[in-house]
């Protein structure tokens, strides 16, 4: 098992962050991430706090964009970079189903059924 982001609070303004993961030094492990994150949102797999989880993810971005020093840059390419993979995923969506597949679309806000996989 990987710790692949973990975020302490210790004090007011006191926050730590803590990952096994080095993106710095093997930048080609993040598509790999994108994959197995958006494939745990699609699923069953996704948790029931994805609402408090979601918050603080958009929090951390929001942050991050907040003291970068070049913003449009770097909403851009989060923009684009979104864009590609969606269109992806779509295109393997389509596959799936072409080759038989049934995929059953819900919101990460919303619970799968028990019964679904």
């Amino acid at each position: 098992m990987k710790k692949i982001l973990e975020i302490l609070q210790y004090g007011e303004t006191d926050i730590r962050f803590k990952t096994d993961l080095k993106p710095t030094e093997k930048p080609d492990t993040i598509p790999g991430l994108i994959a197995a994150f958006s494939f745990s949102m699609m699923t069953s797999l996704w948790g029931g706090n994805e609402l408090d989880v979601m918050a603080i993810i958009r929090a951390l971005a929001i942050a991050d964009l907040a003291v970068s020093v070049n913003r449009e840059e770097m909403i851009e390419m989060i923009d684009q970079g979104s864009a590609e993979f969606a269109q992806l995923l779509e295109e393997t969506h389509r596959e799936f189903e072409k080759n038989g597949g049934k995929i059953v679309r819900f919101s990460p806000i919303i619970q799968p059924g028990k019964t679904m996989s």
